[in-house]
């Protein structure tokens, strides 16, 4: 290849990678936390909502019941979560028609009807996080679906500018007084070993994203505004229908579970969609898991919930090409498949992941450096702050949220911003060499403290949860841990290169 096409790409990549690589740090760190989603939820619960209760199936009735007691318009559109993989107690959603709005309701430890604000929940402002990088939605996902195709766009440049040497230096990393070469070796041997994992995110990343988005042009100038209703099976598991506004008792929770696993005795249920209740055309999805040797193992089954008549069933052999194509999608996005070892192995590349657009962003500013004085440029100035406020904030923050979801519940996000802009704000008024390891010691100290506000929240720390078998506790704690390790070497590291490294370098005190 021409030395000139060569500098294209070199030049593509650079580019498109500086302009992504911090929102997508952001949405690898997140969503490496995002994989163990459930676990961390079973990390934080305490008192009656991390016991199963005696009878799963009439707690769930009865929260059903007290929902529609207090508040009799949920019965237009209820989503009921049984207990089991998203946690020992049933949780019920409303999704209200006029405001568009979500509402989510659980028992109190009184045994009392009680309204958490729904995505205010700490995992789940962390799995908002991963999508939007702390924008304001929708704004910030489509946004981030944008940078997505740029995510793309340099993994074909890297391809092409590092696969020439690939059999000669993948394994490659020549330690030594070169730092800058070492970082060049680890970001091109984690790229191009990890490559599979990331046409992965960036592909499944943008049709996620902006999947309904790109509907719009279909929806209104090939199928006159009617594409969506065609596609309310795939979406719902059946066509809607509209109330018939006459009055017939709905069946209860358990005599549906009975008729659907009737119908589909493989489907474990997990939650299930009610519409119209108490209405003669009422509507109940059953939504679950068919566990069979593929990729997409979702399946529904829809019933008229005044008979229990069997309406229609979707099982992950049936669903049309687009359904398989867009569950798989999400599927390998979020690690549904293959359970723990799945997890632990999209836990530890995204990690890798976080790392390979940092260490993309200080190769930059590294190569763009004045050799022969110590005062640097002011763009490398500028990008030294801005990805150590960036990356570092979003590390500090995520530990934050943590704590906060232990002993503050519901003040994960102002908690996030808060830590966020604080330490962005400090890189920018700082030394890039002191706001790096001031920086990283702070992450350091964010993470240890989860361990500690696990402790102090729930009375439980973890070697006394490995003892009574609550696992999730005692591995989120351990984690947390060695990252605290982890950042506080970086940390170590950063201050001795400050002191003993180039004098040269925007890394280097002066």
């Amino acid at each position: 290849m021409k030395a000139a096409t060569l500098r294209r790409f070199l030049s593509l990549h650079t580019w498109v990678g500086l302009l992504a690589g911090m929102a997508l740090f952001i949405a690898f760190y997140a969503g490496a936390i995002t994989v163990f989603s459930h676990e961390i939820a079973d990390w934080n619960r305490t008192g009656p909502a991390a016991l199963v209760p005696p009878d799963p199936v009439a707690r769930s009735q009865q929260l059903l019941d007290d929902l529609l007691k207090q508040h009799p318009q949920a019965a237009e559109s209820v989503y009921l979560v049984l207990p089991g993989e998203h946690g020992p107690q049933p949780s019920a959603y409303w999704f209200e028609a006029g405001t568009g709005e979500s509402r989510r309701f659980t028992f109190s430890p009184h045994d009392t009807l009680k309204e958490d604000a729904f995505g205010q929940d700490f995992i789940e402002f962390i799995y908002d996080l991963h999508f939007t990088a702390g924008l304001p939605k929708p704004f910030g996902t489509y946004l981030f679906g944008m940078v997505c195709l740029l995510y793309g766009l340099a993994l074909v440049s890297g391809v092409v500018l590092y696969a020439p040497t690939l059999v000669k230096n993948l394994f490659a990393l020549r330690t030594g007084r070169n730092v800058k070469r070492l970082w060049q070796d680890a970001h091109n041997a984690i790229g191009m070993l990890s490559l599979p994992f990331h046409v992965i995110f960036a592909w499944s990343g943008a049709v996620l994203a902006l999947g309904l988005a790109l509907l719009i042009p279909f929806q209104y100038l090939v199928y006159q505004g009617k594409l969506l209703q065609l596609l309310e099976r795939d979406f719902y598991g059946a066509p809607q229908v509209a109330a018939a506004h006459a009055a017939k008792p709905t069946l209860p929770v358990a005599e549906l579970l009975q008729r659907g696993r009737a119908a589909m005795p493989a489907l474990e249920v997990e939650g299930i969609s009610l519409v119209n209740i108490g209405d003669a055309n009422a509507r109940a999805t059953l939504y679950g898991v068919v566990e069979e040797r593929q990729l997409n193992q979702l399946g529904s089954v829809t019933l008229d919930a005044a008979t229990g008549a069997l309406i229609d069933q979707v099982a992950p052999r049936t669903m049309t090409p687009g359904m398989v194509m867009l569950r798989g999608l999400q599927a390998l996005h979020f690690g549904n498949f293959g359970h723990d070892a799945v997890k632990w192995l999209y836990f530890v590349l995204g990690l890798a992941g976080a790392f390979l657009f940092y260490s993309g962003n200080l190769l930059w500013i590294e190569s763009r450096r004045k050799r022969r004085q110590t005062e640097q440029p002011l763009r490398t100035r500028v990008m030294a702050a801005l990805t150590l406020g960036v990356c570092l904030g979003c590390v500090a923050g995520v530990s934050a949220v943590f704590v906060a979801g232990a002993l503050a519940p519901g003040l994960g996000r102002p908690v996030y911003y808060t830590v966020f802009f604080a330490c962005l704000l400090w890189a920018c008024l700082r030394q890039p060499a002191r706001a790096g390891y001031e920086l990283l010691w702070l992450c350091a100290l964010t993470t240890a403290a989860i361990p500690l506000a696990g402790w102090i929240g729930s009375g439980e720390q973890f070697l006394a949860a490995a003892c009574r078998g609550h696992w999730h506790r005692c591995l989120v704690d351990i984690v947390a841990l060695l990252l605290t390790l982890a950042f506080w070497r970086m940390g170590l590291a950063t201050l001795r290169r400050a002191h003993r490294g180039d004098p040269h370098s925007i890394w280097a005190l002066h």
